[in-house]
């Protein structure tokens, strides 16, 4: 929540203010360019320290460089808070929280040993990358995006329901068949397998030794790949719809034909070339 109402008026607030959230301006720029290599230095820094190796040479470095960026950045997220004119918005908004645990886990640290790991929470700062080199249309690409997903949602749910219906039938199936005395201990373990399986992910811990579990085994596989295609499929339509509502559909200038690809070169009906540019329509 990073909008005009945020903005104060007058005095060192608005000057900080267009400095930290505005990258229009030179400043602007240099600062979020500045915050957003030092995100990128700590998430680092936290990655080399999880390396036994490194830690044991240089611990006492990289603890160092951790309490840095993190007084940094809470001195940053202070200064964020009091530059807004409604503080408790901007912390409720989505920055605003990823703002705060960018900076929780050194401080939970203290009582709680390895939290700090935590701090490649830090990363999703990036996200402000957009907003520095005005990526204007992924974002825009982003929030049709978020928006099939969202009228996906429903059905996305009813095929999951589906899918652990599936998996749990699947797996006690397996069980009766090959029973203990080949791996599968227990249903849970058996639905364990069976997720693994129809996911077609097939880590080989556990595999059926009979010639019914192995027939059982290989339905499990062709289907996995069947339904793969299902979630596939329903947020595409849901994009094509959502493209078709903002009126952002590509339409061939030779057959009139709809439905193309955002990116696509030529129709896929008649082979005509398409603008390059989206036509709108109503």
């Amino acid at each position: 929540m990073e909008g005009g109402e945020m903005k104060p008026r007058g005095g060192l607030r608005e000057t900080l203010y267009v400095i930290i959230y505005e990258a229009d301006t030179p400043l602007g720029k240099a600062f979020d360019v500045g915050l957003i290599l030092s995100i990128l230095l700590s998430v680092v820094a936290v990655m080399l320290d999880s390396v036994g190796s490194i830690r044991r040479l240089h611990g006492d470095l990289l603890y160092g460089v951790e309490w840095f960026f993190t007084l940094a950045f809470t001195a940053e997220y202070l200064v964020r808070l009091i530059c807004v004119r409604r503080p408790a918005a901007y912390a409720k908004s989505f920055f605003g929280v990823i703002d705060f645990l960018a900076i929780l886990p050194t401080y939970v640290s203290m009582f709680l040993p390895g939290a700090q790991y935590l701090l490649v929470i830090r990363v999703m700062r990036v996200l402000r990358v957009f907003r520095v080199l005005k990526f204007v249309r992924h974002i825009r690409e982003a929030s049709a995006l978020m928006a099939a997903l969202r009228q996906s949602s429903r059905k996305i749910t009813v095929f999951l329901i589906t899918i652990l219906t599936l998996v749990v039938i699947l797996g006690s199936l397996m069980y009766l068949i090959e029973g203990e005395e080949n791996g599968f201990t227990s249903i849970p373990m058996s639905v364990y397998w069976s997720i693994v399986t129809l996911t077609t992910v097939g880590y080989g811990d556990i595999s059926p030794q009979t010639p019914l579990g192995r027939a059982l085994a290989a339905v499990i596989m062709i289907l996995g790949y069947s339904i793969i295609a299902v979630p596939t499929g329903i947020v595409s339509v849901e994009v094509s719809r959502v493209m078709v509502k903002e009126g952002r559909e590509i339409v061939c200038p030779g057959c009139g034909a709809r439905g193309h690809e955002i990116d696509a070169s030529y129709c896929r009906h008649c082979g005509a070339k398409l603008s390059p540019q989206i036509t709108l329509h109503s």
